[in-house]
């Protein structure tokens, strides 16, 4: 028993350890520094630590990042970032804005990533809400359940004044996902928008 947790750690501690790297092995073997900046540039990655991260998953093969070719390779993938197509993906998948793009692209590709996160928040709220009406009304269907059991339990005040409570939470809720509904078809109509 104890020789299998051994072994679980060790795969645990090692799974952690790959998790940490920023490339494989054999992409730091085969060595394409170009592409693999174009790569970074293009998913709007932090040069700096995206590069250390680099040195560090290829130390274990025993190469050198070459930084020329990754810094070409980023600048033409950061190209690719900083338009407003990206920004609006960026932005609908609820990534942030690290700041990298240049002042004459910076504009187009907030641009986008406003319309995307406003319809990204949207979703993201009404899923929070959605969430909160099913857990209120498990509440409300428990102690009415067990109200209907036990006579005292429905004469009881305090279960009356919670059950009136929860009810009107309830409509709040759906109150509330009827306006962000609202809001996240406004939403969805300017991102077609700006799609086209």
């Amino acid at each position: 028993m104890l020789r299998l947790f051994f072994v679980l750690a060790a795969l645990g501690i090692s799974l952690l350890l790959t998790s940490c790297y920023t490339i494989s092995k054999k992409e730091c073997l085969a060595g394409d520094w170009k592409g693999i900046g174009f790569t970074d540039g293009f998913n709007g990655y932090l040069p700096q630590a995206r590069f250390e991260g680099h040195i560090k998953s290829c130390k274990r093969v025993k190469v050198v990042p070459d930084i020329t070719l990754w810094n070409q390779g980023y600048k033409k993938g950061l190209l690719r970032y900083c338009t407003a197509e990206s920004g609006l993906w960026q932005g609908q998948h609820g990534r942030g804005y690290n700041g990298l793009c240049l002042p004459n692209t910076e504009a187009e590709f907030l641009r986008g990533h406003e319309v995307g996160y406003r319809q990204y928040s949207l979703k993201s709220k009404l899923a929070q809400l959605e969430d909160d009406y099913e857990e209120k009304e498990e509440e409300l269907e428990e102690l009415q359940e067990k109200m209907k059991k036990d006579p005292a339990e429905a004469s009881s005040y305090a279960n009356r004044a919670i059950v009136q409570d929860l009810e009107r939470k309830l409509r709040d809720i759906r109150d509330e996902e009827d306006r962000v509904r609202r809001d996240l078809n406004d939403a969805d109509i300017a991102v077609r928008l700006f799609e086209s």
